[in-house]
């Protein structure tokens, strides 16, 4: 199966207008959050990328809720909303979680969950999947440009005890477009450009 991943495009129409054209040549597409500006443009955002006809999984970043992506995407009948939920495509389950986990400095326009939170929505993510959320997990692909590492330990736990085949990520931008491994699971990054990959289950 081939996939395109990709987070972070923030209200940038050539990036969707470049996805969507990419998309063309793969099995399934994964958004991982943040496609408008702090809680505008997501509508925009999604009207470019519903030309997408692959099916598409989508998370919330923290720049946009889950209810509101849910009801930006209601005319897209090929995307697929989720948090704390899975969806299983061509005999793959995908599982997702939205928000920026930890909490951020951000305030009150910034859609985030506590490591609590997030351990409960994570806590029925299925073993050896494709695990996609907005956060990177703690120590991976995590490095803001100032040196702090921002990731989530409910999501490093997750996949310590799960071991998804892949998870695909966003929010830390210093760290887009980067691909790493804990274990036995790819950990993408994903960022604006996106990222072709094939998920071979049997590589493992």
């Amino acid at each position: 199966m081939k996939l395109l991943v990709f987070s972070d495009i923030h209200a940038d129409l050539r990036a969707a207008s470049s996805l969507v054209k990419r998309s063309a040549d793969v099995d399934v597409v994964v958004g991982a959050g943040d496609y408008g500006m702090p809680r505008q443009g997501l509508g925009e955002m999604i009207s470019a990328l519903i030309k997408i006809e692959k099916p598409t999984v989508l998370v919330s970043g923290n720049c946009e809720n889950t209810g509101d992506l849910k009801s930006a995407c209601r005319a897209w009948q090929n995307a697929h909303v989720l948090h704390g939920e899975q969806v299983t495509l061509k005999g793959m389950p995908f599982y997702g979680i939205g928000g920026g986990i930890l909490i951020t400095p951000f305030g009150s326009w910034s859609y985030d969950f506590s490591e609590d939170e997030a351990s409960h929505l994570l806590k029925d993510s299925p073993s050896g999947g494709v695990l996609i959320s907005h956060s990177p997990p703690k120590g991976i692909l995590d490095i803001s440009s100032d040196g702090r590492r921002l990731g989530s330990t409910a999501l490093r736990d997750a996949i310590i005890n799960k071991n998804p085949l892949l998870v695909v990520c966003g929010h830390i931008h210093a760290s887009a477009g980067q691909i790493d491994r804990f274990g036995e699971t790819t950990v993408i990054n994903a960022g604006p450009k996106g990222i072709i990959w094939d998920l071979e289950p049997n590589s493992k």
